[in-house]
């Protein structure tokens, strides 16, 4: 009896999706060309959501991948994985998304507060995920990196953030913690405030 043998692969995670309770695409992101056109993976999405949005489970097999998904208020979280993929590793993935967010957007996970903070969404992500790759599981580790990516920002931007994301203040990150730009920054202010005395 012959049977396949997959080698281990470290490319776990196929994409990620982020959809409104109508199905509309917030926020999506394949790691791979299993739906090279914008096209393809529209009809892909729009599939996933008339299959799980008005169900209660975790997980589905749909066109041979194995989907993740948990839904919030108006917002529908999906991570996929081949159909050969462990569902306790996709559904980490997925957890440690929707807590870090939590976090970020102190516990207001709901379409209007995600639109507003994109760019943290886009960070968690690249935190969690990097070309279908786990990086991190734990939600606490990605919202202090976030943090920090925030706080490395110059002060214009800073201000400019919404109020419901976490802003953090170059002083709050410990000095061994900090870019050199971060140190530079800190020391410029700290000459130019003894100068002025």
């Amino acid at each position: 009896m012959d049977t396949l043998i997959l080698e281990p692969s470290l490319y776990t995670v196929k994409a990620v999706l982020i959809m409104d309770n109508d199905g509309e695409r917030l926020y999506a992101k394949y790691y791979d060309d299993t739906y090279p056109t914008v096209k393809e993976q529209k009809a892909f999405e729009k599939n996933i959501f008339n299959k799980t949005h008005r169900t209660d489970s975790e997980i589905a097999l749909l066109e041979g991948l194995t989907v993740v998904y948990k839904s919030n208020i108006d917002l529908y979280f999906y991570v996929i994985g081949s159909s050969h993929e462990n569902e306790l590793m996709l559904m980490a993935v997925l957890n440690c998304l929707f807590d870090s967010l939590s976090q970020m957007l102190r516990k207001n996970v709901e379409k209007r507060a995600l639109l507003e903070n994109m760019e943290g969404l886009f960070l968690a992500v690249d935190e969690i995920v990097d070309g279908g790759v786990i990086l991190e599981s734990d939600p606490q580790q990605v919202v202090h990196r976030v943090a920090l990516r925030e706080a490395s920002k110059p002060a214009v931007l800073k201000s400019s953030a919404s109020p419901s994301l976490i802003s953090f203040q170059g002083d709050d990150v410990p000095l061994t913690e900090q870019t050199v730009t971060q140190v530079l920054q800190s020391a410029k202010e700290q000459i130019k405030w003894s100068l002025l005395r």
